[in-house]
C-alpha cells in the first residue's frame, strides 16, 4: 500500500487492502476446509450437496433444482456432482412422480451417516478458523460481508 501510495498518489488503492486479505483469506479457509473434508473422503462439492441434502429435514430430498439454486452452479455441475455421490451410494435419484420428467435426490442412510460424521470436524475447523474473533466481532463480520455480497447481487442469506 505504501508503494502504491509513493507511486501512484493520484489514486485510492485502499480496495486493494481489502480484496488482498479477502483472497489470501479464501485461499487459507478454502485448504483448512479441504483437509477436513479429505478426512471424511469428501470434496467441497460434496460435503456441500449432502449438507443441502440433511439440513433440509426428511425426507433428506429435494429437486435437481433446488440443489443448483443452493449451490449456485449450472445444472452440468449438479448432474457430475451428483454422478458421483450416487455412485458411492450416498444420494439416490428416483423419478418426481409429482412432474413426470423430474427426478428427485434423496439422501441414502450411508450418506447421512457421512454428512453426520463430517458435519462436527467442519463446524469445528471453522471455529478454530474463526477463534481470533470474538463473538461480536464475527456477527459484525458476518453483517458487514453479507451487506458487500448484497450489493453485488448476491441475495443468498
Amino acid at each position: 500500500m505504501k508503494q502504491w501510495k509513493s507511486e501512484r498518489p493520484d489514486l485510492d488503492v485502499s480496495s486493494m487492502a481489502v480484496i488482498g486479505r479477502l483472497s489470501r483469506l479464501t485461499r487459507i479457509v478454502s485448504a483448512e476446509l479441504a483437509r477436513t473434508f479429505e478426512a471424511h473422503g469428501l470434496d467441497s462439492p460434496s460435503f456441500d450437496m449432502l449438507a443441502t441434502l440433511r439440513r433440509s429435514g426428511p425426507p433428506y430430498r429435494l429437486t435437481p433444482t433446488s440443489l443448483t439454486q443452493s449451490s449456485m452452479v449450472t445444472s452440468g455441475a449438479i448432474t457430475q456432482r451428483l454422478d458421483r455421490l450416487e455412485a458411492r451410494g450416498l444420494v439416490t435419484r428416483t423419478p418426481n412422480e409429482a412432474d413426470g420428467r423430474g427426478v428427485l435426490v434423496t439422501l441414502t442412510e450411508e450418506g447421512r451417516a457421512l454428512i453426520d460424521r463430517a458435519l462436527p470436524d467442519h463446524v469445528a475447523t471453522e471455529n478454530r478458523l474463526l477463534s481470533a474473533l470474538a463473538p461480536d466481532e464475527r456477527k459484525a463480520l458476518a453483517k458487514t460481508l453479507r451487506h458487500l455480497l448484497k450489493s453485488l447481487g448476491d441475495t443468498t442469506e
